[in-house]
């Protein structure tokens, strides 16, 4: 059996994130699948908005649909990159290969003896997180780039509401914002 690891922060997972383990699964080079979600102590930034609870929600009913075997599984960050590979083993089922395209975290893999994968971007222009992020706080449109289970739960989290109020820099704007400026 073989079993491959991607990681993400998945903030939120979309349609790019996606497509490459629905590749993943077609391509039928491992038996499971441990999609990891990095960054996991980080949330409510505009940067970082969604629990590690809530992306394990997104990612989990998203690959439901998949017939491949997943575990997701929350990793921490950890700021010394030479012990980082492995912090992830730890945290994670055994992999035999990862799968990447960000070049630090394929550097690291191979120095650690690990094979990496990478694929294709697909759609990078629209499906990036930081786009739909700014899409969100801007009220424009999103829930295409992102799987429909993905949309139910950013809405069940009340998301678009917590991005809009965190994007916010501080009190004075906010109460400008309802105020109409007047004081």
């Amino acid at each position: 059996m073989t079993r491959g690891f991607y990681i993400g922060r998945f903030q939120p997972y979309h349609n790019g994130h996606h497509t490459m383990v629905e590749r993943i699964a077609a391509d039928g080079e491992v038996d499971e699948l441990v999609l990891g979600i990095g960054s996991a102590g980080n949330s409510h930034t505009v940067h970082d908005p969604f629990t590690a609870g809530e992306r394990i929600m997104m990612v989990t009913n998203a690959v439901a649909e998949f017939d491949l075997p997943t575990y997701v599984v929350p990793i921490e960050d950890l700021d010394r990159h030479s012990v980082w590979v492995s912090h992830v083993q730890s945290m994670s089922p055994g992999f035999d290969l990862a799968y990447s395209n960000n070049p630090l975290v394929i550097q690291l893999f191979e120095e650690a003896g690990i094979e990496v994968r990478q694929s294709r971007m697909f759609d990078r222009e629209r499906l990036e997180g930081s786009e739909i992020r700014e899409r969100i706080i801007e009220g424009e449109q999103w829930r295409d780039r992102v799987p429909d289970v993905v949309v139910e739960v950013i809405e069940e989290c009340n998301g678009v509401e917590r991005l809009r109020t965190i994007s916010q820099s501080d009190i004075v704007e906010r109460w400008e914002a309802t105020n109409g400026g007047c004081e």
